[in-house]
């Protein structure tokens, strides 16, 4: 299954989608804008045509003018509200990323991203693909779309950035997924041959002893859990997106006391790489894999899934709770003092991936939590093989406040048998047409869907990305 990055960064729906109040009305602020308004680049609009786009009386409906624009052959389609905002609080961002690590350096953190845009289209055309022969970069495709509240700030700031936070974080773990014959190494540096034995077992005593060297602990030989934990690659790259939604939300949050960023936002997130596609969401958008018929839900609302998380986040807004014994992060296996200074693998309540962090003396300390939550699903999408009309769909609220799983999987199964398999434009005629079933036709009683249904008086963004062209990729 594909990877539901069901992602519990409460910081990034509490923060984001809490936003501000002063939306986008001119004069609301005296701060300059930290990107102005605009509709996705991809759509190579004039401002003229961005003006016109935003008539919530005919409401048109925009498409990619050229294939090219997107990879994959990318349809997408969007729509402004009825009226309920002035601008369209929708936006849409797609690039091809390729991670690279500075010459001579491991995978250590660096703070400024190795990302360099293979072209200045995101399908890499136009500039050669120099960078995608270089054996030391990772390519990645990014596909996302943001749905803005109080205000189109927010939307538009992640749109821009949020593919540099993630690729930044990828990048710290460049090396061991290139490497994908080793396992992960617990502590960045070690060899295979190094890492401790992870089926080692051991009396619950010994267990609870604490690591040598620990507060209060004696002098023994150091203890491990009961089993050290096997990290996944793809865990890597799930942790890698949780972060960066954590870091996207902190610079918003931070630049909002210089710039006019008005409102927050939602974030649904797609990632193919190495063979998988990873989806990360936060807030009331939604993906599905339309395959053969079959309906894969690929998201679900923002909620933390896992007792797992809500223990460790009542330890990290109440840590007195905890009694100066016990660490509410959680590593693979317990930490030993030779380790401070080291980088190891870690997650918090925040997260169902891995990243690495610094060992400080603190994370000596018992974990509060040792074993399994709701495992992550991936979806190793080069081991299927995937027909014309098998597609991955994305939408924001606006299409599935109207629309069921079902309403779309039909809608998008039915237009696309009607169309030619080897024609280019099909996948963003059907998101036109999706787009259309979901916003209705404006009668006397307001816009109406099948059955007169009441539409969607939202704005309304789709993606319809056919998967077929994930299997071709070298």
């Amino acid at each position: 299954m594909l990877t539901r990055v069901k992602s519990a960064v409460a910081s990034f729906v509490g923060g984001i989608m809490a936003g501000g109040s002063d939306g986008d009305q001119p004069g609301g602020s005296e701060l300059p804008l930290r990107f102005p308004y605009m509709r996705p680049e991809f759509l190579g609009l004039s401002q003229d045509e961005i003006e016109c786009s935003a008539d919530h009386i005919s409401r048109p409906i925009l498409i990619v003018k050229e294939t090219k624009r997107l990879p994959w052959a990318t349809g997408y389609a969007e729509v402004i509200n009825a009226g309920k905002s002035t601008l369209n609080e929708d936006q849409a961002s797609c690039e091809v990323m390729v991670v690279k690590r500075k010459p001579g350096v491991s995978s250590t953190p660096s703070k400024t991203p190795t990302a360099k845009r293979r072209s200045s289209l995101p399908n890499g055309e136009g500039l050669g693909l120099k960078e995608n022969s270089d054996s030391e970069g990772l390519q990645f495709h990014y596909w996302a779309l943001f749905d803005g509240h109080a205000g189109s700030g927010a939307a538009v700031v992640a749109s821009k950035l949020l593919q540099h936070h993630i690729t930044e974080q990828l990048q710290e773990v460049v090396d061991v997924l290139r490497n994908s014959a080793l396992p992960p190494p617990t502590c960045l540096g070690e060899e295979p041959n190094d890492m401790p034995g992870s089926h080692r077992a051991l009396t619950r005593a010994a267990s609870l002893r604490g690591a040598a060297g620990a507060p209060g602990s004696p002098s023994a030989p150091p203890t491990r859990f009961f089993t050290e934990k096997k990290v996944p690659h793809e865990s890597l790259v799930v942790g890698a997106i949780e972060n960066a939604f954590k870091d996207m939300d902190t610079q918003i949050e931070r630049e909002k006391a210089v710039y006019n960023i008005s409102g927050g936002c939602t974030a649904l997130v797609v990632i193919f790489l190495l063979g998988k596609l990873y989806v990360g969401n936060a807030g009331d958008s939604r993906a599905i894999i339309v395959r053969n018929g079959e309906i894969i839900p690929m998201s679900t609302e923002f909620t933390p899934e896992s007792e797992r998380q809500r223990l460790q986040f009542l330890a990290y807004m109440q840590p007195h709770l905890l009694g100066n014994e016990f660490t509410h992060l959680e590593f693979p296996r317990r930490v030993q003092r030779k380790e401070v200074g080291k980088r190891m693998l870690y997650r918090d309540y925040t997260m169902n991936g891995w990243a690495y962090k610094t060992i400080e003396d603190d994370d000596l300390k018992f974990p509060l939590i040792y074993g399994e939550g709701k495992k992550v699903k991936v979806y190793p999408l080069t081991q299927y093989e995937h027909g014309a009309d098998d597609v991955l769909v994305l939408g924001t609220d606006g299409l599935w406040d109207v629309l069921s799983n079902e309403e779309v999987a039909e809608a998008v199964t039915s237009f696309l048998a009607n169309c030619d398999p080897d024609d280019q434009h099909r996948y963003t005629m059907a998101a036109q047409d999706l787009v259309m079933r979901a916003r209705g036709v404006l009668k006397d009683r307001g816009w109406r869907i099948s059955n007169d249904r009441l539409g969607s008086g939202d704005d309304i963004s789709v993606y319809i990305i056919p998967l077929l062209y994930g299997n071709r990729q070298p």
